[in-house]
């Protein structure tokens, strides 16, 4: 199993610190799974120009390629403006229509202000359903309040970021064996 974390910013702390937590959690967890750990903020990635995935370069070509690879996709955002990031929605139109098909993908949000959980339900999940993914309904939210000194402080936050890790893998996995068994009624 393939597991990419996505930080979908490249400004800010909270969400790659609560990535952190993330990834820290699957390697504990889950030490077989291949984790890869992609913060939007250490890549060069270029605008969308409509071309296939396959022919971007360097940084732009490697985070495509690394998410369509995976299997899963633990996506951290910040919102901003009452919206995701430029960055993370750039991210998805590098990728085709159909791009996170048989892939499950997960959310962790953090945001100044709790009425912003509008923002994962409104905005986020469905880009994930036009483009096919099997979402995990529940995801973390984060507040300012939950972080202090680019800690989390909140022992709930902490929990629901577990939570939020076995059920992405509980999912990933049921979701595999179904497509082999799907592919196995062809029998070539």
């Amino acid at each position: 199993m393939k597991v990419v974390g996505l930080s979908g910013s490249n400004v800010g702390s909270k969400t790659r610190t609560a990535m952190n937590y993330v990834m820290k959690a699957i390697s504990e967890k889950y030490p077989e799974v291949d984790t890869t750990f992609i913060d939007l903020a250490d890549y060069d990635v270029q605008f969308s120009d409509g071309r296939n995935y396959l022919e971007y370069e360097g940084d732009t070509g490697y985070v495509a390629k690394t998410i369509m690879e995976a299997d899963a996709i633990i996506m951290g955002t910040p919102i901003f403006q009452a919206s995701i990031p430029a960055t993370l929605k750039n991210i998805f139109d590098l990728l085709p229509v159909d791009g996170l098909q048989d892939k499950v993908v997960s959310m962790l949000v953090t945001a100044g202000s709790s009425k912003h959980y509008l923002i994962a339900e409104q905005q986020l999940k469905p880009i994930l359903a036009y483009m096919k993914a099997q979402i995990v309904q529940t995801y973390v939210f984060i507040e300012e309040k939950d972080f202090l000194q680019k800690e989390i402080i909140n022992d709930d936050v902490l929990f629901r970021i577990d939570r939020l890790v076995e059920d992405t893998a509980i999912l990933t996995e049921t979701y595999m064996k179904v497509r082999e068994a799907k592919e196995a009624e062809y029998g070539f």
